[in-house]
């Protein structure tokens, strides 16, 4: 079991790996597949060595996929710069998943109203 302080530094590492990430995917890559993508957030693994990167991406599923092979593509260079920039030996490998929280969310406030709904008409 993993205790309070190696917990808390696996999340603080995870915040600082967000925000260069954030950084790099709005500044320095310059892949025309890439579109308007957001980094939401990332989690490390309990050994630090896979990093899920949630991100969320504007447009179409064309458009998505698109974007999605783009960061699949710019992995290397993104881990390079990720232990340049923040000084750490090491950089985790990096996993780009999409984050289709804000969806599912939508999804289940749909449900609720038409549940609702449907108990104001019986």
């Amino acid at each position: 079991m993993e205790n309070r302080s190696q917990k808390y530094q696996r999340e603080r590492r995870s915040e600082a790996l967000r925000e260069e990430i954030t950084s790099l995917v709005e500044g320095e890559l310059e892949d025309p597949r890439i579109g308007l993508v957001t980094v939401n957030e990332v989690k490390l693994d309990p050994g630090g060595k896979v990093a899920r990167v949630f991100v969320t991406i504007a447009g179409d599923d064309g458009e998505v996929a698109e974007s999605l092979d783009g960061l699949n593509a710019s992995r290397g260079y993104i881990r390079h710069e990720l232990i340049v920039n923040l000084g750490i030996r090491r950089a985790p490998d990096l996993v780009f998943v999409l984050d289709q929280a804000e969806e599912r969310g939508s999804r289940v406030d749909e449900l609720l109203q038409r549940i609702e709904k449907r108990k104001r008409h019986t």
